[in-house]
C-alpha cells in the first residue's frame, strides 16, 4: 500500500493546470482587447505605393495606374473580394458613398477569380472609378493590408487614414467622412 502524498506536495500536481489557465486568460484578454479597426499603419502619412494593376479580366472597368494617385486630390481606396462576406455587407454603403462627386473611389480586388469579381460588381453595382486586379495579393501587401475589406483615404498622393474591416454606417459617419472632410479641407488650403 502506497502512502498518500502529504498535503504540502499535492499542489505541485495542480501547478501545470494553474499555469495553463493563467496563460489562457492572458491570451484571451489580448485577443479580445481593443478595436481591430484601429490597427496601426506604418503607411499613414507616407506616399501611396506605386500602384499598377490590370483591370479585372473581361471587365470594362479600367485598371489602376499610378496616375490615379499623382498630383493633388482626395481619393478613397477600398480593398475587396467577392469571396469576402463582410465585403458584401459594406458594398451598399460604398455605393452610397460613391454618389459624393468630390472624390473618386478606387478598388483593389484581392486574390479573386475574375468571373466572380465581375459577377459581384454586376449584381451589387460598381462604386469604383477603376478597379485593379491584385491576383497574387502583392499590391495589397504594399498597401499594408491585413485582410479584406480595408479602406484608405488618400490625399495629395499620401495615405492619411486607414479603416480595417467592413465599413458600417457608424464607422462612415464617425470616422471615414470626418477624415475625408479633413483631407478635402487641407487640399483647398
Amino acid at each position: 500500500m502506497t502512502k498518500p502524498a502529504p498535503a504540502t506536495r499535492r499542489w505541485v500536481y495542480f501547478l501545470p493546470l494553474a499555469i495553463f489557465l493563467g496563460l489562457a486568460g492572458v491570451f484571451a484578454l489580448q485577443l479580445f482587447a481593443g478595436d481591430p479597426s484601429k490597427l496601426p499603419s506604418a503607411l499613414i502619412g507616407k506616399p501611396v505605393p506605386v500602384t499598377e494593376l490590370p483591370a479585372i479580366e473581361g471587365s470594362e472597368i479600367p485598371g489602376l495606374t499610378p496616375a490615379a494617385f499623382t498630383g493633388k486630390g482626395v481619393a478613397v481606396v477600398n480593398v475587396f473580394a467577392s469571396w469576402c462576406a463582410p465585403c458584401h455587407q459594406e458594398h451598399p454603403l460604398l455605393m452610397a458613398l460613391a454618389r459624393d462627386t468630390r472624390f473618386p473611389i478606387y478598388g483593389i480586388n484581392q486574390k479573386d477569380n475574375p468571373e466572380n469579381a465581375r459577377r459581384f460588381l454586376g449584381r451589387l453595382g460598381n462604386p469604383y472609378r477603376a478597379v485593379g486586379a491584385d491576383k497574387d495579393g502583392r499590391m495589397s501587401i504594399e498597401w499594408g493590408v491585413y485582410g479584406v475589406p480595408e479602406t484608405f483615404v488618400v490625399a495629395d498622393g499620401r495615405i492619411v487614414f486607414k479603416h480595417v474591416g467592413p465599413l458600417t454606417e457608424e464607422s462612415i459617419r464617425a470616422r471615414l467622412l470626418p477624415e475625408i472632410e479633413k483631407a478635402l479641407a487641407g487640399r483647398s488650403g
